[in-house]
């Protein structure tokens, strides 16, 4: 569906065909489905500068949208959630000094899902406007990774179509931008992994049970909350008798 999707903003959109592919995000970021496709399609269909405008813009605004949804509507389902995500426990008590740092380290490393992260982000106190400034950085560099390896798709399969031909020097630039790419991915990830680590470590002498009032507190599920509370109250005998 995504290639045909692709086919029909190659073919029939024209101009329009970055912000259509910016748009195209939003639903699937919302639903959690992974849209690297779009992004190694924005770099196949228009270039690095122009699909890694289109892509960087929709992917932010696509995390923005689902973010709302979980602060909003979806916040019970979202908290309901958190039980599957132990390690997210000290992420919340970190944002709470540092909302813009570790919002961006946590783009820059896949510490958890990054659509899962929108929602998860989503019932912290960050406020929005770090919230997409720090995706919007944090997602830069596999933007540009993916864009740029869809680039390179689209240069090998000119080729390999005979529309044309590259001289030794530009696949030696291919090349190297590639390897390039990927040992910065490497090193982007690394220094980001220790800056978090260490971001959360600072955090390890708070208290995490006792959350801000902004913050979800997730009730014990073997507690019946529903169960009458029953009192004892026993009436001291009389002391004279009759």
């Amino acid at each position: 569906m995504l290639k045909d999707f692709l086919s029909w903003i190659e073919h029939d959109l024209g101009p329009w065909g970055p912000l259509v592919l910016a748009v195209a995000y939003i639903p699937l970021t919302v639903l959690a489905v992974p849209a690297s496709i779009l992004t190694l399609g924005g770099g196949y269909l228009f270039g690095l500068p122009v699909g890694f405008f289109a892509d960087s813009i929709g992917a932010t605004v696509g995390a923005g949208a689902a973010f709302l949804l979980g602060r909003t509507i979806g916040r019970s389902f979202v908290i309901s959630k958190l039980r599957d995500y132990p390690q997210f426990r000290a992420v919340t008590v970190a944002i709470q000094r540092s909302g813009f740092k570790i919002v961006l380290l946590l783009r820059l490393v896949p510490l958890l899902p990054s659509n899962m992260l929108n929602y998860l982000l989503s019932v912290t106190p960050v406020p929005i406007w770090q919230y997409m400034l720090a995706t919007w950085l944090g997602m830069m560099p596999i933007t540009i990774a993916l864009v740029y390896v869809g680039t390179t798709l689209k240069d090998l399969s000119d080729v390999t179509h005979g529309w044309n031909e590259f001289s030794k020097t530009r696949w030696a630039f291919i090349v190297l931008g590639l390897v390039v790419s990927v040992v910065l991915m490497i090193c982007v990830t690394r220094v980001a992994k220790v800056a978090l680590d260490k971001a959360l470590a600072e955090n390890a002498d708070l208290d995490s049970d006792i959350a801000s009032p902004q913050l979800p507190i997730v009730a014990d599920p073997d507690v019946n909350l529903h169960q009458p509370l029953i009192i004892k109250i026993d009436h001291p005998q009389e002391s004279h008798e009759k």
